[in-house]
């Protein structure tokens, strides 16, 4: 376990223990693996719209949309989310940096949260967030090297900045589930 110490003011020992992440990658089965939580974030607008703008949608399904399909489909989303202060062009951004292919083994841009808890006398005292990294569509499952009967909850924060949408935004001692 590694564990970064740092001298307090009062004298006392802080011991900083590294907070592992793994997973927040899941998306609602009503989405087929699209990232909607995060388009909609990027667009600023709750998931149901963009739930609503893409049900216009007629996927090609395994090849590219004849230009007619892909403006017919444009002109579908536009008119859900024009109203909502979208513009083609924003669209595009947003649609282009979540653009993935699963079936090559591809993900949307992710970027890894960094953390640490702060233990004293073999308790966390906090956690400290240092980089919310990016790119979660669900909350990721958090841990504290060493201390497996402690229960993290996470909170991801949604943002029209791609570089900082689906960040972890605060992690906290669930205490519904403290042993």
């Amino acid at each position: 376990m590694a564990i970064l110490t740092t001298g307090l003011a009062n004298g006392a020992d802080e011991n900083r223990i590294p907070v592992t992440f793994s997973g927040g990658h899941d998306t609602d089965p009503r989405d087929r693996g699209r990232p909607v939580i995060l388009i909609a974030g990027g667009l600023g607008v709750k998931p149901e719209v963009f739930r609503e703008a893409f049900s216009g949608v007629t996927p090609a399904r395994g090849r590219g949309p004849t230009g007619e399909e892909a403006r017919r489909n444009k002109d579908a989303l536009m008119k859900v989310l024009k109203p909502h202060g979208i513009s083609n062009d924003r669209l595009d951004e947003v649609s282009n940096y979540y653009r993935y292919r699963p079936q090559n083994g591809e993900m949307w841009p992710v970027a890894p949260a960094r953390a640490y808890a702060v233990v004293e006398a073999g308790k966390i005292t906090k956690i400290v967030v240092t980089d919310g990294g990016s790119g979660y569509s669900s909350p990721p499952t958090a841990s504290v090297q060493g201390m497996k009967n402690v229960s993290l909850k996470v909170t991801v924060n949604y943002s029209t900045e791609l570089k900082r949408n689906g960040a972890v935004g605060a992690i906290e001692v669930d205490a519904a589930k403290k042993n």
